[in-house]
């Protein structure tokens, strides 16, 4: 038993402990609080460091990340945060000082083990600062049971509250562990809004101001080089990127992840929150914390629609904006985390390729067992026996094939129009490295190793095993089972680089020719792609061909990813879509119509080639070079010429206006109707001139109302069988005991009641199984505006004169 006296000293050096850590603002402060905080933690015991954890340690984290004591989640961090510091100091002794302190074999960690082993401090996060969409789901008791068998992240942490209105208040309590991975997990998320919010208020100032000159010039490379030049950060002083490094090394293994796991733990149904059973659960928790707020967070469809389905909860967060962008910032963060986790795909399959009995792909391409959170797979008669575990599967893949996805799409469909691409360059090089995994080696990695361990990079390279970086029959399970990055999303790519042509046509130009360099990169895989589009597109019928006919059983998985993966992403409510209406249900990067990917290509390379010679530069010729790359890359694709000729009539058809053409609308913005074909949902076309806008979203929104209530928005039902209609019998004593003539009404009221009902029902049906919808917005035109007002002031005109004859 520690004595009073020893308490009360212990708590009284925790608190003078945390005061000097919120004083330090300069380096020399940091190293002296950095030195007392470890010469506290080795001269005590667990049970003597508690307070440590329960008064020091809160301050500690705010200060390393600049957070406030303000509970709201709009607080930035400050600029006197020790990651900002150490980053602006440019010093690497500073650096490793500050890392020495918080990696993971230091003395902080192995205290916080010793802590969370004993179950001596429980934290509450505050709820405001958790992603987005875990917030929603707080907000109910329903809905915090269902969090808990959704996401491990959460099981067995959220408690309602026993102090605010227990059982309809609930919190998530976490050990010292959990409690410091989630702040090191939100801070790049609460630092890229602060940054974002700042860059849109200094958006707004600008536009405010009187154009100038100089303003304009400096936005010209060629005019900015007075301009002042932030100085380069040292590789070493990014002290957040060597953190998460040494975080993802230290416990996420990625090489025989089966040796990891606990002999008596078969599921994630026995999450605990201690770690010391398995490695395992300590490596899922801190992979799950990264993708819940870096990948998902603000993502409206969290979660597998299946999933959903299965606990009865809707896929879409009504609450969430459909057309948010991730959080921007986060690529080179991103980037390292999901290299990092496919370092287990290569490490599967150098195990393939080492062994002699090894046949086909490695277990980890076609996994058995998905994950229930991410998977789109799940069958609900299976779902209570699939939980997330990536030892059955072998590799980290399938843990972020569907949130990687979605944030990559989300990031392409929603980049607002004007604004600079700098962030969906990074997420592009996110892409590209998620594609191509064989090119990863360990030597990616060496200079991270060399800062923690302190060696050299030329004594890691010596024992890195060199790789053949290509792609091999190896890699064709880990091409199936992530197909949709490498033909839906190429679609949606080309829809975005058409968008954002204009932008910066020379890097666009390279963007795109960096996508068709993968796909032709091997014959084999060009193959394989072309293979898996003819099977998905062809008939019930088999090939005779075996090559071929090994591929159908992958079809179903890759047309429920599709639906599941792209699940109310929509690009026509974002920018008109290039591709069909019905772009989610299908591929089209080798159909040959008009919305196939080699038109949609044909068609960037002539904007391209009109862009690059609107204007003279140094780089015209390079340019023209990389276009020329760009058509031989198409025509080794595709097949044939790069440029089609478009069959065109030299003489306009003359074509009769029919009455459906009286009001529809004539231009769009600033263009004729006639320039383009729409092929988005036409009821949420972009608005024309000859339609009131605010009325127009109005009518929208009300019809979209009006289908959902009557279930319009359901597909198209050809089903021959009519509808089943019920039957009740009515006893014989009640037929005939009418009395009066008040029943004698009530019941004529309550049959013509029925008819009507049932003549509804029989409309709707009817109008479901043709495919009509509720449309509304034809009330927005003018024209119709225009007539009912005539008619309204006819009308009051008429009474006016009938009233004045009168008098």
């Amino acid at each position: 038993m520690i004595p009073n006296s020893y308490t009360v000293d212990s708590i009284s050096q925790s608190q003078d402990l945390a005061s000097k850590i919120i004083s330090s603002s300069t380096p020399q402060q940091i190293i002296s609080a950095c030195a007392t905080i470890e010469t506290f933690l080795h001269s005590r015991s667990s049970d003597q460091s508690r307070h440590f954890f329960s008064i020091t340690f809160p301050t500690l984290i705010l200060k390393l990340f600049g957070f406030t004591n303000d509970s709201s989640a709009t607080s930035p961090p400050q600029c006197s945060s020790w990651i900002d510091i150490v980053s602006s100091s440019n010093d690497p002794d500073f650096a490793s000082r500050v890392f020495h302190l918080l990696s993971p074999n230091g003395v902080v960690f192995n205290s916080i083990f010793s802590i969370d082993r004993k179950s001596l401090v429980k934290f509450v996060f505050p709820t405001e600062r958790l992603p987005e969409w875990a917030r929603f789901m707080l907000s109910s008791e329903k809905d915090v049971k269902i969090l808990s068998n959704l996401c491990p992240l959460f099981k067995g942490k959220a408690k309602a509250d026993s102090i605010k209105s227990p059982g309809s208040v609930y919190q998530v309590q976490l050990n010292v562990f959990e409690y410091y991975m989630f702040w090191f997990a939100y801070y790049p998320i609460c630092r890229a809004n602060n940054e974002n919010n700042v860059d849109n208020l200094l958006t707004k100032r600008t536009k405010k101001e009187k154009f100038r000159l100089e303003n304009w010039t400096y936005s010209i490379p060629g005019f900015s080089s007075n301009a002042k030049r932030v100085p380069e950060q040292k590789f070493e002083c990014n002290l957040y990127l060597r953190l998460l490094y040494a975080y993802l090394r230290e416990f996420v293994p990625i090489s025989d992840l089966n040796m990891h796991q606990h002999p008596y733990r078969s599921s994630l149904l026995n999450y605990t929150s201690g770690y010391d059973g398995s490695v395992l659960l300590r490596a899922e928790f801190l992979v799950d914390a990264f993708l819940n707020y870096w990948l998902i967070d603000n993502d409206f469809s969290p979660l597998s629609v299946n999933v959903c389905k299965w606990f009865g909860v809707s896929p879409r967060l009504s609450v969430v904006s459909r057309e948010i962008p991730p959080t921007s910032g986060l690529g080179e963060l991103v980037k390292l985390f999901v290299k990092y986790l496919n370092l287990s795909s290569v490490w599967a399959t150098n195990q393939c390729e080492s062994n002699v009995e090894c046949s086909g792909s490695p277990k980890w391409m076609v996994p058995d067992s998905p994950s229930v959170l991410f998977d789109s797979s799940v069958k609900s008669g299976d779902l209570a026996s699939l939980v997330p575990c990536v030892s059955a599967v072998g590799s980290w893949n399938v843990w972020i094939q569907r949130p990687l996805y979605r944030f990559i799409l989300r990031t392409f469909l929603f980049c607002p129009v004007g604004t600079s691409i700098k962030n969906a360059s990074e997420v592009f090089s996110i892409w590209v490295c998620y594609m191509e995994p064989w090119s990863i080696t360990i030597d990616d990695f060496v200079g991270f190793d060399a800062l923690i361990n302190g060696c050299t990079k030329n004594a890691r390279k010596e024992d890195s095993r060199s790789q053949d970086c290509g792609y091999s029959s190896l890699w064709q399970g880990y091409v199936l089972s992530n197909y949709l990055y490498y033909s839906s999303l190429v679609m949606h790519f080309i829809g975005f680089a058409h968008k954002f042509l204009h932008t910066d046509p020379e890097y666009i130009l390279q963007m795109v020719l960096k996508v068709l360099n993968i796909l032709t990169s091997s014959r084999e895989l060009m193959d394989l792609i072309k293979n898996v589009n003819t099977v998905f597109h062809a008939e019930q019928s088999r090939s005779s061909k075996s090559k071929l006919h090994s591929l159908y059983r992958f079809v179903p998985t890759i047309r429920e990813q599709l639906e599941d993966w792209e699940d109310g992403l929509c690009e026509s409510d974002a920018d008109g879509s290039f591709l069909h209406e019905n772009w989610n249900k299908d591929l089209r990067l080798f159909d040959d119509g008009e919305d196939g990917g080699q038109r949609l290509l044909q068609l960037f390379i002539l904007r391209a080639e009109a862009e690059l010679q609107s204007f003279s530069g140094d780089n015209l010729a390079q340019n023209l070079q990389c276009i020329d790359s760009l058509k031989t890359q198409m025509s080794c694709l595709f097949g044939g010429h790069a440029i089609k000729p478009i069959a065109f009539s030299l003489e306009p058809e003359q074509q009769q206006q029919s009455r459906g053409e009286i009001f529809k609308p004539k231009r769009v913005g600033h263009h004729a109707l006639a320039d383009f074909k729409y092929k988005g949902d036409w009821m949420k076309r972009p608005i024309s001139d000859d339609e009131v806008a605010w009325l127009a979203k109005l009518l929208i929104w009300l019809s979209d109302r009006l289908n959902e209530i009557l279930g319009l928005n359901q597909p198209k039902n050809n089903s021959d069988v009519g509808p089943k209609w019920s039957y009740v019998e009515v006893s014989g004593d009640v037929v005939g005991n009418v009395y009066g003539p008040m029943e004698t009404i009530k019941t004529a009221v309550y049959a013509i009641g029925t008819w009507l009902r049932m003549l509804v029902a029989a409309f709707v049906d009817l109008m479901r199984k043709h495919g009509v919808r509720v449309n509304l917005r034809l009330f927005a035109s003018k024209k119709i505006i225009m007539f009912f007002i005539l008619f309204a002031v006819f009308s009051v005109l008429k009474k006016a004169f009938r009233h004045f004859h009168r008098a």
